[in-house]
């Protein structure tokens, strides 16, 4: 077998969570639904999921009804 094997510490990981690069998309990334960016329908059931939750907000009475499925 050949090949490189590198090794990284637990703190250089962690360093590396919080860097600006990490949290920037790269700029030449297309964009593919589910997969690099959300799918339309994950979209979609997210807007109804605030709407519904935005409604139950406003009215604090009610219980909140079960999903159905």
């Amino acid at each position: 077998l050949a090949g490189t094997h590198i090794i990284c510490d637990r703190k250089f990981l962690l360093e590396c969570k919080n860097s600006p690069a990490a949290r920037t998309p790269p700029c030449c990334l297309p964009q593919t639904p589910g997969v690099t960016s959300l799918a339309q329908s994950s979209l979609v059931k997210l807007e109804e999921l605030k709407e519904r939750n935005e409604s139950e907000e406003a009215m604090p009475g009610e219980q909140p009804r079960a999903a159905s499925p």
